[in-house]
């Protein structure tokens, strides 16, 4: 089921499966999330809980006992319920169950919040521990966003603009997409913008650290841009499709790292992964701006 939330400026549609963002739009019927064509890429917008993209052989260990979990942990695989809907806000809830504690054995509530306020649209993740012991976990973004924006542009007339210079690291992934700590610095045009081009995801996504947390799609040709603003997390990500011409580029903010390339991970043990101790409650925002 979706649900519709506006306020005059801006107008989104999250559908309760994955509680994924499916649209955004401004008031002159501008859309600009990807609409999930599946010969590109079926989704638009996913949210990623409790691990972000790859475990090794998609296994983990934890407290001797091994687990089995899909790319991006299984959020996206769920349908959660909307516990509090307003004019131009809405929460959606997943709790624990039988399903989830196969692959993740913790008692936990998780919660997304869309809110619109003026031209953004803020998004808050809050994470329970309902358990008794010390919860790991990570928690990230995955929106696709229309690119090129604006008829008579092309995807190539397109950048990736950071609000202040930076000199990140790319980090350094294996065939199999599992890290292999070869991480390289990552020289930025003028050391704020990444030029886009359908080949620079040819090897899968360029994920950098010590970036900027906000960055903005747009073009010197055109007016319409999209600026995506992830204070609290660590990497970010962005992707299309491998060897495509894909009208589509994804912006993901990660608050960890996939597995290492080879290694079955002990989930108490990888170091970047958020924690939540017994009867607390983790909590991030983010946010999507258009013009």
């Amino acid at each position: 089921m979706e649900y519709t939330i506006t306020n005059g400026m801006l107008t989104a549609v999250i559908s309760d499966a994955g509680a994924e963002l499916h649209s955004l739009k401004t008031a002159d019927g501008t859309e600009y999330i990807w609409q999930r064509d599946a010969s590109f890429w079926r989704d638009s917008a996913p949210n990623l809980f409790p691990y972000i993209a790859r475990l090794t052989e998609g296994k983990y260990v934890l407290e001797g006992k091994q687990y089995e979990m899909k790319i991006h942990g299984f959020v996206k695989y769920m349908v959660l319920e909307a516990e509090e809907v307003q004019k131009d806000a809405i929460t959606f809830v997943l709790r624990a169950d039988e399903r989830t504690k196969e692959q993740f054995p913790y008692e936990f509530t998780y919660r997304m919040t869309y809110r619109l306020q003026g031209s953004t649209l803020v998004m808050t993740t809050r994470v329970e521990n309902r358990d008794e012991r010390r919860m790991f976990f990570g928690v990230g973004g995955h929106p696709g966003f229309n690119v090129p924006m604006e008829e008579g542009l092309t995807f190539e007339d397109y950048v990736l603009e950071f609000s202040q210079p930076s000199v990140p690291w790319r980090v350094g992934f294996n065939e199999d997409l599992g890290i292999n700590g070869e991480d390289r610095v990552y020289p930025l045009q003028d050391d704020r913008r990444i030029p886009l081009k359908h080949g620079l995801f040819d090897n899968d996504a360029v994920v950098l650290k010590h970036a900027d947390h906000q960055v903005t799609i747009r073009s010197d040709k055109g007016s319409r841009s999209v600026t995506v603003s992830y204070p609290d997390f660590m990497y970010v990500g962005f992707w299309h499709k491998p060897h495509s011409e894909a009208p589509y580029v994804c912006v993901e903010p990660w608050s960890s790292l996939p597995s290492r390339s080879g290694i079955t991970e002990d989930l108490s043990q990888q170091a970047d992964l958020q924690h939540a101790d017994p009867g607390r409650t983790w909590e991030t925002t983010w946010s999507i701006t258009v013009a």
